[in-house]
């Protein structure tokens, strides 16, 4: 929201009088005076006025977590567990997800309070990679990298994936890195070769890698390095 108008909520002021305030430096956003009223201020951000707190701000949260199989990428689930119940209840109720992974997928997930920050994560636009470690039932094809480079066609969809790149770690484990997220995307690719997955485990979203440390369920904040680089 932009600075004047959530200045012109306060009841006593109209945009004559938040004008003059930010013109003669008795606003401060997180501690900082400032003059312009098309700043953009977020729930985050600690607004004073005129000595008045306006906003009190409140704390972001980023979080990475190592997601277990067998647990659902939602908020809260009548039947099964949920990444929220690995956290705690306090900081559960505040955060939502960017990026899911399904039931029996495991590996990175991100966290966050943060709506506009999540948006930027999981932005197709953007074509951020996505890096998983895929187990296979059977020997991975000769020319799955090719199939996958050039980019497969959905028909139901009607729509051609992003080329992916894939580097073979075995006879049936590979690391692949798509630039997507669509429905059950890795395992419909490795349908084409009738070569059903028998573990999907993600190891990273764009610059954010999963923290070697972490063993399924853990979780701990990201760095600020890992946040910016959003």
């Amino acid at each position: 929201m932009r600075l004047d108008r959530l200045l012109c909520q306060h009841p006593k002021w109209s945009r004559r009088h938040v004008l003059g305030l930010l013109v003669q430096g008795r606003v401060q956003v997180n501690q900082q005076v400032v003059h312009s009223p098309t700043l953009e201020v977020t729930a985050f951000d600690t607004v004073l006025a005129d000595g008045e707190l306006i906003q009190p701000g409140k704390a972001a949260h980023y979080l990475m977590l190592n997601k277990p199989a067998g647990i659902l990428s939602a908020t809260d689930d009548p039947v099964h567990p949920t990444v929220m119940d690995l956290l705690p209840p306090e900081l559960a109720k505040e955060l939502h997800i960017g990026g899911r992974l399904d039931r029996a997928s495991t590996g990175l997930m991100l966290l966050t309070n943060d709506g506009q920050w999540s948006r930027r994560a999981t932005d197709p636009e953007r074509k951020s990679p996505k890096i998983y470690r895929v187990t296979l039932g059977n020997p991975i094809h000769p020319d799955t990298e090719k199939v996958f480079a050039e980019g497969i066609h959905f028909p139901f969809e009607d729509i051609t994936t992003s080329p992916a790149k894939l580097e073979r770690l075995s006879d049936t484990e590979c690391r692949l890195t798509i630039y997507e997220g669509r429905y059950h995307q890795i395992k419909r690719m490795f349908g084409r070769f009738r070569n059903p997955v028998i573990a999907l485990h993600r190891e990273a979203m764009g610059a954010i890698r999963l923290d070697s440390n972490l063993q399924p369920g853990q979780f701990r904040s990201l760095t600020d390095e890992e946040i910016a680089s959003v």
